[in-house]
């Protein structure tokens, strides 16, 4: 029997709290046109509250996602958290979402990819399922960025927000689902987008705080340069290798990390506006959570069999897409 991994839930959750542009005015010396002309962002959610850590949000739309598909937490046989914002470096972010949801002693991880982290932890997560071994399988993006974050830069604050989705991957033998994927990584960019502080490498001391070492560093053309290149050019890599044209896409699910890089990814594989999935100008970049919260926000313009190309880029780097033929 040839299994597939079919998401058949999705649930996102975002804070309160709304960081507008004209809020930023305050902050640093910037503007609403500029960011928005830019990158699209035209506001972003912030997660406030002491002792409030990403498991706070990636718990809430783990509980939707129950609620919604009917779940029993007992029936859950692993979690898999995407994100570079965990509570603790140990335990795992994913071992306390568990916890808050009362799914019980299970399997459950923490994988960092950055911006790609969804679409790695998705993977993962299905190689469980197409393998026999389990049934149900929760994957869920979940990012508070606010937390490493300079609110003095204007390179990075204007970008980021906070939030965190989840969805349902369970067994199918139609040609749904999870059908292909690509990923890639590359080390050589480390420098280019990077906390520094807080690894074994730099572990926090004066010196690490006083350099800005625990917040994200980012060389904005660098960066653009090559998510624009290797973003685009593995979309369109996986629907060469699936004998997929522009026809044949219902929607391109990019990853929200700037609205230029978005439209270029666009344009290499062929599809128009009206088949991207956009919501970077309500939330900014959410990191892991930024693909969920797109499919969350457009659940009900997809139906059962379109096709989707999920596509995304990363610090580190790392980047990679993945077909889905939707199941619900």
């Amino acid at each position: 029997m040839n299994l597939k991994a079919a998401i058949t839930g999705i649930h996102g959750y975002v804070p309160e709290d709304v960081v507008t542009n004209a809020d930023l005015e305050k902050i640093v010396e910037t503007n609403d046109e500029w960011i928005t002309s830019r990158t699209g962002i035209k506001e972003r959610r912030i997660l406030k509250g002491e002792g409030k850590g990403t498991s706070v949000m990636a718990a809430e739309a783990v509980r939707g996602l129950l609620e919604k598909t009917n779940t029993d937490p007992k029936d859950i046989d692993l979690v898999i958290v995407a994100t570079v914002t965990p509570d603790y470096m140990f335990p795992s972010t994913a071992n306390l979402v568990c916890t808050q949801v009362g799914i019980p002693s299970i399997c459950s991880f923490d994988i960092l990819a950055a911006c790609s982290g969804f679409i790695y932890a998705l993977v993962t997560g299905a190689q469980f399922i197409e393998s026999g071994r389990f049934k149900k399988v929760i994957v869920v993006g979940a990012d508070k960025m606010s937390s490493i974050i300079d609110y003095t830069d204007r390179t990075t604050c204007v970008l980021f927000g906070d939030g965190a989705g989840a969805v349902l991957l369970e067994p199918t033998t139609e040609n749904e689902g999870i059908i292909d994927f690509m990923l890639h990584s590359d080390g050589t960019g480390e420098n280019h987008l990077i906390m520094k502080g807080g690894g074994s490498k730099y572990p926090a001391s004066h010196e690490t705080i006083d350099k800005h070492y625990h917040y994200i560093h980012q060389e904005g053309p660098s960066v653009f340069k090559f998510a624009v290149t290797n973003m685009a050019d593995v979309a369109a890599a996986i629907m060469e290798k699936n004998n997929l044209t522009s026809d044949d896409i219902r929607w391109l699910v990019p990853h929200q990390a700037n609205k230029r890089i978005i439209d270029a990814t666009a344009n290499r594989m062929g599809v128009g506006e009206d088949k991207i999935m956009v919501n970077i100008q309500k939330y900014g970049n959410t990191t892991a959570a930024t693909i969920p919260l797109c499919l969350f926000d457009y659940q009900n313009q997809i139906n059962k069999g379109d096709n989707l190309i999920l596509a995304a880029f990363g610090g580190g780097f790392t980047w990679g897409s993945v077909y889905v033929k939707w199941a619900i």
